[in-house]
């Protein structure tokens, strides 16, 4: 982006996409900076105690060739899909980016997922090899002998015998320290990110090696311009967002290292608003992806002034309108404007607000990002006229628009009509290109920052033996905007009770996802259908 605009309709006029034929996210992220500026800190990692580990450029580099050149020799190549089960650590970073320097394709996952969830995954992606830690080489011997039969998984704290891994252990491999990067081309593909569930099972959204191009805008945007004092000492980026999925990939750990900026990593067992304003503090973090459910938590520990010093110089957050309240709580506490972008698996990044240059407007993401025409348009893909409820769509054309959904055509294409493709939200265009989200077009429910699909809980719920019909919907909660309710029929011999209940839960626990689980439970003797025999989730959730 022009650095030298000073409004948002200069940015938007100015702004040209120069994406080059041939791009590798593994060469920009790492080995780039290894030669320019070797011994700043690409990874800061804060383990639980409390120890820190600085990793340079250099050795970061370093360690992504000896795991690149080790895998190569085992037949990892072009095109294969490498599965990657890891928190938020150095071990994950290099993981990608040995991916993507192979030209390979990532396939994050998520470290709360069952085994039912990785199965999928497993099988839809074709993963062949897989990067984890023993305790999710553990999990994932409980997967089925088809997910099993062609995996080999990797574990970068060690091997273990007993449930049969290769050790991975990036400190102790004794590969050259250098290895040439495929030369992929940008529209290449990088890596597969699945989707949520919504109207049935999660879908792979393939992306190119552009994608991380396509991410910069948005993340100059939310971050309040950040090239703009990128230069300056001392920045350090952090999000709680795992880096599992795209918010936490491609909002701030990609962005960052493609900047040369230190990127902090550290994952709670379980979010605390305490321990995140102390990270934030004893680190001194300049900037953040904030979650809503994140900024929610931390509101209610602090709900009037900060109990610590902070350094944030911005926060950007989204998934969900944040409300006049919560951006004044940010601006008074966290000593920022929070920024809110708006954006999807498929097409992240397309919407942001920036304080640096325009005033916000709470619980309006913002207008499009420069290099992105997003509209409100109707089925026909006619653009609605400004004030009227339409479908949210974006035109083809941003680098981080995904290729398509692996293995699945009719999906594809029912993602897009004419130039324009589908987000599955409603909104309204304001004044000035402003877009307000209304609501989603399906049945996704967003619990906790989480983007939650019925159809595979559902699934795992009917696979209870007590089980004759199961829906799953979204119920409104305050803290974390949505909850999982599920609806249940029960086979015959089988009682309604408190105890059967908290089986169902912890099966979906353990099935598929600790985030997933019903947290309410309600048993009836038959469940809304249309004439055809699908569920009406639409009066499930009037009955909530």
């Amino acid at each position: 982006m022009n650095k030298d605009s000073s409004t948002y309709q200069e940015l938007y006029r100015d702004f040209k996409w120069e994406i080059p034929t041939h791009y590798n996210i593994g060469y920009d992220a790492s080995e780039k900076w290894a030669i320019k500026t070797p011994h700043n800190p690409a990874i800061i990692e804060v383990f639980p105690d409390g120890n820190l580990k600085e990793t340079s450029y250099f050795e970061f580099d370093c360690l992504v060739n000896r795991g690149a050149n080790y895998l190569s020799k085992m037949g990892a190549k072009k095109g294969d899909r490498i599965g990657i089960l890891l928190p938020q650590s150095l071990e994950c970073a290099i993981s990608h980016i040995v991916a993507f320097k192979l030209g390979a394709i990532s396939v994050p996952l998520f470290l709360l997922f069952g085994p039912d969830a990785l199965s999928y995954r497993i099988l839809n992606a074709g993963i062949q090899i897989l990067i984890t830690d023993n305790a999710g080489a553990s999990k994932l011997r409980k997967m089925t002998d088809s997910a099993q039969r062609n995996l080999q998984i990797y574990t970068v704290d060690g091997a273990d015998p007993k449930l049969r891994t290769n050790d991975l252990c990036f400190f102790d491999l004794k590969e050259p320290i250098y290895f040439k990067c495929v030369n992929t081309r940008a529209d290449d593909p990088a890596t597969i990110t699945y989707t949520s569930g919504t109207t049935g099972p999660p879908k792979g959204a393939l992306h190119a090696h552009r994608v991380l191009l396509g991410h910069l805008p948005g993340f100059e945007m939310f971050l309040n311009l950040f090239s703009k004092y990128k230069k300056q000492k001392d920045n350090l980026l952090w999000t709680p967002a795992d880096w599992a999925w795209m918010g936490g990939l491609y909002n701030i750990l990609f962005p960052g290292l493609h900047h040369g900026i230190p990127v902090l990593a550290h994952r709670f067992e379980k979010f605390s608003g305490e321990k995140t304003f102390e990270l934030m503090s004893n680190h001194k973090i300049t900037g953040s992806f904030l979650p809503p459910t994140a900024l929610k938590l931390l509101r209610a520990f602090a709900p009037g002034s900060s109990p610590t010093d902070l350094y944030l110089k911005s926060v950007g957050s989204g998934g969900e309108p944040l409300g006049t309240e919560l951006v004044e709580w940010g601006q008074k506490v966290l000593g920022v404007t929070i920024n809110e972008f708006y954006g999807q698996t498929e097409c992240n990044l397309v919407l942001s607000s920036c304080k640096a240059i325009m005033e916000p407007r709470p619980g309006i993401a913002g207008p499009p990002v420069p290099g992105h025409f997003v509209k409100v348009i109707n089925a026909d893909g006619r653009e609605c006229p400004l004030g009227k409820e339409g479908l949210i769509a974006i035109k083809v054309g941003p680098p981080q628009m995904f290729l398509r959904y692996w293995e699945n055509a009719e999906a594809t294409k029912e993602k897009f009509v004419g130039d324009w493709m589908l987000t599955g939200d409603r909104g309204v265009m304001e004044r000035d290109l402003w877009i307000r989200f209304i609501a989603r077009d399906d049945d996704v429910i967003t619990s906790s920052g989480y983007r939650i699909g019925p159809v595979p809980i559902e699934d795992c719920l009917m696979g209870h033996p007590s089980v004759s019909m199961a829906a799953v919907v979204g119920k409104p909660d305050k803290a974390r905007t949505e909850i999982v309710k599920a609806f249940i029929v029960l086979k015959p011999g089988w009682n309604p009770s408190t105890d059967l209940k908290v089986e169902l839960q912890v099966h979906v626990k353990k099935r598929l996802s600790a985030h997933e689980y019903p947290r309410e439970i309600e048993i009836l003797e038959s469940l809304p259908v249309t004439n055809t025999g699908k569920i009406l989730r639409r009066k499930l959730r009037d009955m909530n």
